[in-house]
């Protein structure tokens, strides 16, 4: 069985290329391979940013939160690079407001990610691996990013922003943090990076004191991943030998640790944004979704495109000439590749299908949550922290706060409504 699925992701990979190729524009191409670098570095280093909250308060691990922050730093180095002795207003930069709707959304979010394991980018991975848990939750999702749209684009207490430094005035309003250091000489991003390291640094700090106060009270379990992960590498290159199993596991099959994870994801970024001038985001495209699901169940489009407050061309448009479905659809993809060439998505597949009606109402409210949460907060956990984070955002930091805040929320709810099922 498990050789047919690595002979699977071969022809499933060849397929991919090939097809792109013939049928797809160049820039398309690219942004599904780049979905498929999201969702195979994901999957492969047992990656998801829910995972920050939901592994602390359920584990009392903080190593992915810490590998996040890794990631962060990573990905403001390079974008230094890339912004230095250039105009950032140059590239589709995501600075956004900060405001009531930032807060309240980064809560509601976090409290839907507790309550369904993932976030929207982890959903598209979990199709794979809990699918009635994961479509269940999508499906909400996209109700809640479609119903959230006129809100997103007229409300006051989600457009305006509190406070604005000039830069981040030319974008959506809000604190681009090179402003605030316009005296040093590498144009503010000098002072950006300090600021930044002291953000990451303040994180991993107290996620190591709430570890280490978990550890003292003996309520520390640790994450099975985790642990998988630290396995010492049993690798003898006295014995190597190209063609064999040792070498193909290797290669293929071993997890990818937490900071592996971290770099993969970042060069990927850094791609992304190189070649597009726009971040990464994924829960745009989910209301989109769902107005086409409307548009199927016939309502027109130009009544969808009238309650979303926009234009009908985006519903109107192709699937696979959307660059963020596409890339998306990416995602699935390098999560299935990945699963396939370790030799267990069939296994996984089958594990995914069970579900109570309890927990197909809790997953339907945290999708919901999450996605009117993210119209609120203009992005997901990848659109409202990542990305924003990485553009030198300070609305991502806040935005950060108020998710860990909606986590343990979700979480002391989730688990006091399953428990009692």
């Amino acid at each position: 069985m498990e050789k047919k699925e690595h002979a699977a992701g071969v022809v499933i990979f060849a397929a991919i290329v090939i097809l792109g190729e013939l049928f797809l524009k160049s820039l398309i191409l690219f942004r599904l391979l780049v979905g498929i670098g999201f969702g195979y570095s994901l999957m492969r280093a047992y990656t998801g940013f829910a995972g920050s909250v939901n592994r602390a308060y359920r584990t009392g691990s903080t190593k992915l939160l810490r590998a996040l922050m890794l990631m962060m730093f990573i990905t403001c180095l390079l974008m230094v690079a890339l912004l230095l002795n250039g105009d950032p207003t140059s590239y589709s930069l995501s600075v956004h407001p900060i405001n009531f709707g930032l807060l309240l959304g980064g809560i509601m979010f976090g409290f839907g990610m507790a309550l369904s394991s993932c976030c929207a980018s982890g959903v598209l991975q979990d199709l794979s691996l809990g699918f009635s848990r994961a479509i269940t939750t999508l499906l909400f999702f996209c109700a809640g990013v479609y119903l959230g749209f006129p809100a997103q684009h007229s409300a006051s207490w989600i457009l305006k922003s509190w406070v604005n430094t000039p830069t981040g005035e030319k974008f959506s309003g809000g604190v681009f943090l090179p402003d605030l250091f316009q005296w040093d000489r590498l144009h503010g991003y000098l002072g950006a990076m300090f600021i930044t390291i002291f953000f990451c640094a303040i994180v991993a700090a107290l996620s190591l004191y709430y570890e280490r106060k978990r550890k003292l009270n003996k309520t520390y379990t640790g994450c099975d991943t985790e642990i998988m992960q630290e396995q010492a590498d049993s690798f003898d290159s006295t014995n190597y030998k190209l063609f064999s199993r040792q070498t193909y596991n290797r290669i293929f099959v071993k997890p990818w640790t937490l900071a592996q994870g971290a770099v993969a994801v970042s060069i990927f970024f850094i791609l992304l944004i190189s070649v597009t001038k726009k971040g990464w985001g994924v829960s745009t495209t989910y209301g989109i979704w769902f107005g086409k699901i409307l548009m199927i169940l016939g309502v027109p489009a130009d009544a969808v495109a009238a309650f979303a407050k926009s234009k009908p061309d985006a519903y109107l448009q192709p699937f696979f000439q959307n660059a963020e479905s596409v890339q998306n659809f990416g995602i699935i993809l390098g999560t299935i590749l990945y699963l396939l060439a370790a030799g267990v998505f069939l296994r996984n597949l089958k594990e995914g299908f069970h579900l109570s009606l309890i927990e197909a109402v809790v997953y339907a409210a945290g999708g919901f949550s999450m996605g009117l949460g993210t119209r609120f907060a203009n992005g997901c956990n990848v659109g409202a922290f990542y990305t924003p984070i990485s553009s030198f955002s300070l609305s991502g930091w806040i935005f950060l706060i108020f998710l860990i805040i909606g986590g343990i929320l979700g979480n002391f709810v989730g688990k006091k409504v399953l428990t009692r099922s």
